[in-house]
């Protein structure tokens, strides 16, 4: 980090290293989706209802941190070509549950490379395990830090109103 009057520096700024990773990844992925014929964040989608067939739209919305004004074109094109069914619920009609398609549940098996394939490009070796421990303790510092930063939101937001 620089001294205090270089504080403004694009190159010292958390958030656009941050940014420039996600751009970084959200690539990476792509190349490795696109035979899928997913993109990033129809894959989150997928990631959520292989661990939870028939979620909530709200429950897939806090998973992924997603509004439902994003969240519902996903689940459009998802439906569309044939991964998805969305269900209103019979108790409650405002209550939407998404379930996985035969095609959806099998699309699965071929996205287990997908991780690899991702690690493999980000310099990692799962075969290594000090490898795998530094991906794991940067994965956990991104999830802290993002934790962090959502709980100091919530209260600069009742400091500050």
């Amino acid at each position: 980090m620089s001294t205090r009057d270089d504080l403004l520096r694009l190159d010292d700024q958390l958030c656009f290293a941050l940014y420039a990773a996600s751009r970084a990844l959200t690539r990476a992925y792509a190349d490795l989706l696109d035979p899928l014929g997913v993109t990033y964040p129809q894959y989150l989608v997928l990631l959520v209802l292989w661990e939870e067939d028939g979620a909530t739209v709200k429950r897939l919305g806090e998973r992924l941190a997603l509004d439902s004004g994003t969240l519902t074109p996903l689940l459009k094109r998802l439906e569309h070509v044939g991964l998805v069914t969305r269900q209103r619920s019979e108790e409650d009609e405002r209550v939407v549950h998404v379930h996985l398609t035969r095609e959806g549940k099998a699309l699965k098996a071929k996205a287990k490379r997908v991780p690899l394939g991702i690690a493999c490009r980000a310099g990692y070796d799962l075969d290594d395990a000090a490898s795998v421990g530094r991906l794991e303790l940067v994965r956990d510092e991104l999830r802290a830090l993002s934790k962090r930063l959502e709980e100091n939101q919530s209260i600069g937001t009742k400091r500050n109103p």
